[in-house]
C-alpha cells in the first residue's frame, strides 16, 4: 500500500479539524508526498492492524506511516510538519522535546475537537481532482 518516498496519514473522517487538516496537508505538499485514508475505512482499519495500533485508541491521534513505521499523537503531526512547505516545518524541532512533554496538549485538543470543531455524520469526501491522492 505504501510507496517509496510517500507517506500515509490516517485520520477521523468524521472530525471537522482532521478534515481541514487534511485539507492543509494538501495545500503544502506540492510534493503530493502524504496519501490519505480514514482510520473508519477498510484499509485504515487494515494498516492500524498491519502496525499493532490498537483500534480503540486511534481516533484520538492522526496516524503517520512513513518508511515502514507508524507514529502517533504529536510525533505524527510533527513528522507531517516537518515536510511541509511554509512555516510549518518550523514546527518540526520540537520533535527534540520528549513526547512525554508534547503529548499532553496534543492529547487533550484531540479529546475536546467535536465539542470545539464539531463532528460530521459521514466522512468528509475529497473533490474529484484529490482522489488519487487518497487510498
Amino acid at each position: 500500500m505504501q510507496q517509496p518516498g510517500k507517506a500515509i496519514v490516517l485520520f477521523d473522517g468524521v472530525c471537522n479539524l482532521c478534515s481541514a487538516a487534511v485539507q492543509l496537508i494538501i495545500r503544502h505538499d506540492p510534493g503530493a508526498i502524504f496519501r490519505f485514508t480514514s482510520l473508519q475505512s477498510e484499509q485504515g482499519q487494515a494498516l492500524l492492524e498491519a502496525y499493532g495500533i490498537p483500534i480503540k485508541q486511534s481516533p484520538e491521534s492522526l496516524v503517520l506511516i512513513m518508511d515502514g513505521k507508524a507514529w502517533q499523537y504529536s510525533s505524527a503531526a510533527l513528522r507531517i510538519a516537518g515536510k511541509l512547505r511554509g512555516w510549518y516545518r518550523l514546527l518540526y524541532p520540537l520533535i527534540l522535546l520528549p513526547a512525554w512533554l508534547r503529548d499532553p496538549l496534543y492529547r487533550w485538543i484531540a479529546r475536546n475537537r467535536y465539542r470545539w470543531w464539531g463532528r460530521k455524520e459521514e466522512c468528509w469526501l475529497p473533490a474529484p481532482e484529490l482522489r488519487d491522492r487518497f487510498l
